[in-house]
């Protein structure tokens, strides 16, 4: 089977449809699947839902989808360095689901795996327990969190096999790999593709069976806040 693909187009082609699910990975601006996303924007799809960690900036990102008015529901723990989501939420124009961002990514996880629910200590007593199935375990209460099925996944990977095996960098390893094992189908952008065995079975952090479209192109570095200091007179 073929899993590579020319171009973030391509690897959609016939997967995309109003009203559906999709998880996606990033942390802040790093490991965002910035490509596939641009193709999503170019479409047209609407009324989507996205299970991500954040919704990057206003003009990278799912921010670019925002701008667009192609989201109908965010499923996030952060909307901190996005105007256009905060807008749109307390305007009440954006569904927003509050997750703890470890919960998150466990509901991604264990969608992945199979697993529809699970109970957590996190969030209990708070609006997020509202609603929620509340158990008792050793005296101390739990809530019930449900497993994402994601539609589709979409993730950026920093290098790839032919086959599918990836190899994410630092901070971009938070959320691409839970993010991917939970879609249906799962499309990947790399920066790097390399032969099929280069890859220490060792380093590689998601294997190719979660994968089953991937393409490579060049990506943007962008820093979300960027510190620095004066230059001291020598």
């Amino acid at each position: 089977m073929d899993k590579v693909y020319g171009s973030a187009a391509e690897a959609l082609d016939g997967l995309l449809h109003d009203g559906m699910l999709i998880a996606a990975g990033g942390f802040g601006l790093c490991g965002i699947p910035e490509l596939l996303l641009n193709a999503i924007k170019d479409y047209g799809v609407k009324d989507l839902t996205f299970a991500s960690n954040n919704a990057g900036v206003d003009d990278f990102g799912i921010g670019i989808l925002l701008q667009t008015r192609q989201v109908k529901k965010m499923m996030s723990s952060y909307v901190g360095e996005n105007a256009e989501f905060m807008r749109q939420y307390l305007s009440g124009e954006l569904e927003l689901e509050f997750n703890p961002q470890g919960t998150l990514a466990e509901r991604m996880r264990a969608g992945g795996c199979g697993i529809p629910g699970f109970y957590t200590k996190t969030g209990v007593g708070t609006v997020v327990a509202e609603g929620k199935e509340h158990k008792q375990f050793n005296g101390e209460t739990y809530i019930l969190e449900e497993g994402i099925f994601a539609d589709l996944s979409i993730v950026k990977a920093w290098k790839a096999d032919p086959t599918g095996n990836l190899v994410f960098r630092k901070t971009a390893r938070n959320f691409n790999p839970p993010a991917a094992m939970c879609g249906k189908v799962c499309v990947v952008e790399v920066e790097e593709i390399v032969p099929t065995g280069s890859l220490d079975p060792d380093n590689i952090h998601l294997p190719g069976i979660y994968v089953h479209r991937l393409i490579q192109g060049e990506h943007e570095k962008r820093i979300e806040q960027r510190t620095t200091r004066k230059k001291e007179d020598v």
